[in-house]
């Protein structure tokens, strides 16, 4: 029996949670997992669900918040160091930044035969400044050297951690992309289409256009508004936007929103939504406006809904879809070249009828959670061997 201690930042509604929990539920019967993480922010919600549904236990450390704080973390470090002396684990395996630095420490301390990282982003542009940006990539660096392996969630974010930032070697680097179960985003769509079109009021002549992300610096939501100011007086088209999500940053996007002249039913902010697969249903197209991202969720769980797209070309973002064929892409804070991917989307229906069904057969399988646990299991076996185990 092989044990695994999987760490992470905190469980919040987003890609890292749902992959961790099902690594934690789907591991061969001959790895056994202890689950740990922090405590979420205030403006997120919470995504105990996701774990209850799979009958999850985690150990929260609550001292393991996102912001640095000297006291906090050495408390988590010592609570880390603890459950690795009692638990013995073979692997620790940490994921996001904050996990990452604490969890691979205690790991080095305690000298734990396998020590893996997950990159599910960086925060090596658009977060920082330069200073604080060139401190972090030391950290990550110095972390690298003590790491067994990093997993990259995309073949551009190898690059960008090889290559680009030189976090570690290429040869460290392993690509895993992200896995889900994506039959909800499938099945039910009329009824569920119905469902959120009934409760937002959304004629069936009217485009819904979504996006869906926490509302901080990085994921620019002022790009979406200003791009729907500038296409509502040229589309004929009859339009309602809503933005799923809440964060830091509501207040000021709304402000911005209500200056553009965005009233009314025109913009909708839904805060966080649980049953999301609803909201894709009911969607037209679905967008995305990012600085910066790792492996954006939403827009794999978009086109499994069979939604077309419309995204900055940043990250992971064109590993994910297939530029020209089920996303319009353009460069990040582009507002301009934003609005006519959204226009033609918009005022294209054969256009988005195409993107809907590329889009669906393009991820069905590439980013199932049982390729995800089948990837984690070959790399775990080959880095016990390595180590005689």
């Amino acid at each position: 029996m092989y044990r695994i201690l999987r760490i992470i930042n905190r469980f919040n509604l987003g890609g890292p949670t749902y992959n961790v929990a099902y690594l934690g539920k789907y591991m061969p019967a001959d790895f056994e997992t202890m689950l740990v993480g922090g405590a979420k922010d205030e403006t997120e919600d919470s995504s105990e669900f996701i774990l209850e549904n799979l009958g999850l236990k985690p150990v929260i450390i609550p001292e393991m918040r996102r912001a640095i704080s000297p006291l906090s973390d050495r408390a988590a470090y010592r609570k880390i160091k603890k459950l690795i002396r009692d638990f013995r684990p073979h692997i620790v395996h940490t994921h996001a930044s904050k996990a990452g630095a604490i969890g691979r420490l205690a790991a080095v301390s305690c000298n734990v035969p396998v020590i893996v990282h997950t990159f599910h982003g960086h925060v090596f542009h658009s977060y920082f400044g330069k200073a604080t940006t060139t401190f972090y990539k030391n950290v990550e660096r110095y972390l690298a050297r003590r790491t067994d392996k990093i997993i990259a969630i995309s073949a551009r974010q190898k690059e960008e951690l090889a290559a680009i930032h030189r976090i570690c070697p290429a040869e460290k680097v392993e690509v895993i992309p992200l896995g889900f179960d994506l039959s909800r985003f499938m099945s039910g769509q009329e009824e569920k289409r119905r469902q959120f079109r009934n409760r937002w009021q959304v004629a069936d002549d009217e485009l819904a256009l979504v996006i869906v992300g926490r509302m901080v610096p990085v994921k620019n939501h002022q790009l979406f508004i200003e791009a729907l100011a500038k296409i509502l007086p040229q589309t004929k088209k009859k339009i309602r936007a809503f933005i799923i999500g809440d964060g830091e940053m509501r207040q000021e996007i709304e402000t911005r929103a209500q200056s553009l002249g965005l009233t009314g039913t025109t913009l909708t902010f839904t805060s966080w939504m649980k049953d999301v697969d609803v909201a894709y249903a009911g969607a037209d197209i679905v967008a995305l406006s990012s600085w910066n991202e790792g492996t954006p969720v939403s827009l794999i769980e978009a086109q499994a809904a069979g939604k077309p797209v419309v995204s900055t070309e940043v990250g992971g973002i064109a590993d994910v879809v297939i530029p020209g064929k089920t996303a319009l892409l353009s460069a990040a804070g582009d507002a301009d070249a934003f609005a006519k991917s959204l226009l033609q989307m918009t005022d294209d229906d054969d256009l988005r009828k195409q993107f809907s069904e590329l889009g669906q057969a393009h991820v069905k399988d590439r980013f199932h959670y049982t390729r995800l646990v089948s990837d984690m299991e070959k790399l775990y076996r080959d880095l016990l061997r390595g180590k005689g185990l």
